[in-house]
């Protein structure tokens, strides 16, 4: 049976999450261990104490969720389970990368903390805004977006039909929520997040992002990875380079993503790392799918079991 894994971006994070498979697996410790020696801080106390204004802080919460997905990758990989095809959303793209062998883990661990950095200096504190809109059709949005006067709005993510975020100059973000719930949205909500990624507004940051990863090692992937600016397989290093950073200032293509992988067959889906945010999106892609998510001791034993009837 041929399966994919998933990983969780930002916004999936919790105070606590990898604390229960620390203590139970060696090499999580070690994982842990790793990624604070990089970054100079104790990422397990972060992760599993907080608090959670620090951990939701841009810059440390991206190495805090790869951290914690690698480390129960790590596990899996240690059962003998392989993908045949791996993709992440957003800054899971980054755990998805690492998976595939294309990014050493160090690497990963020093350019999410850095994209984190970037992501916060792009727009000024209050002068951006991202807010999600449910049960709107894409081309509604796209059409309201468009219509907007008092600024800059677009789609930022098309996560799965009916739940689209979109991101923005402050003015044009709350404008598109009035219009959206006069265009019968059954919820249009500004999000709690301190950065509009995935549209325009981070141009710049792209940029300099390119420059970060222009000084380290991408190779060949290992195992296919479909990518979130386009939706498509990517085989090459240097498509990967191109892609990471497009996916920074264009729409997040997840529920294309999906699609894409079914579209091959692969109708099996693990999400490594904290939440279940990734596992809920598919459900709604793909309903027939199998999916597990993959984060504290009884769900690694509910994966290992499913892998043994493989």
């Amino acid at each position: 049976m041929k399966i994919a894994f998933v990983f969780p971006g930002q916004g999936s994070q919790y105070v606590g999450m990898g604390k229960e498979i620390f203590e139970e697996y060696p090499i999580v410790r070690e994982t842990f261990i790793q990624a604070s020696d990089i970054l100079g801080y104790d990422i397990a106390d972060l992760c599993f104490n907080g608090p959670a204004e620090e951990l939701n802080k841009t810059f440390k919460t991206q190495p805090c969720i790869l951290t914690t997905s690698i480390a129960i990758l790590r596990i899996i990989e240690e059962k003998g389970i392989k993908p045949s095809v791996v993709a992440g959303h957003s800054l899971g793209e980054y755990s998805a990368l690492v998976a595939a062998k294309v990014i050493s883990f160090d690497n990963a661990v020093r350019l999410t903390e850095k994209r984190g950095h970037l992501m916060q200096e792009a727009v000024p504190e209050g002068k951006g805004l991202m807010a999600a809109i449910l049960g709107l059709d894409r081309e509604k949005v796209d059409d309201i977006c468009n219509s907007v006067s008092s600024g800059y709005v677009a789609p930022s993510n098309y996560n799965c039909p009916g739940q689209i975020v979109i991101a923005g100059e402050k003015p044009a973000v709350e404008e598109a929520i009035e219009l959206c719930k006069k265009a019968g949205a059954k919820r249009a909500v500004a999000l709690s997040v301190s950065a509009p990624s995935h549209c325009k507004l981070m141009e710049q940051a792209s940029k300099k992002l390119g420059e970060l990863i222009d000084e380290i090692e991408l190779k060949n992937p290992f195992i296919p990875i479909v990518n979130n600016a386009e939706a498509k397989f990517l085989y090459q290093s240097d498509e990967i380079k191109t892609s990471l950073i497009r996916q920074l200032n264009s729409p997040l293509l997840w529920e294309d993503s999906i699609k894409t992988i079914t579209d091959h067959g692969i109708n099996t889906f693990m999400e490594i790392g904290p939440g279940k945010v990734l596992s809920g999106l598919i459900k709604r892609i793909s309903p027939e799918s199998k999916i597990l998510n993959v984060e504290d001791k009884k769900t690694l034993e509910i994966a290992f079991s499913f892998s043994v009837t493989m």
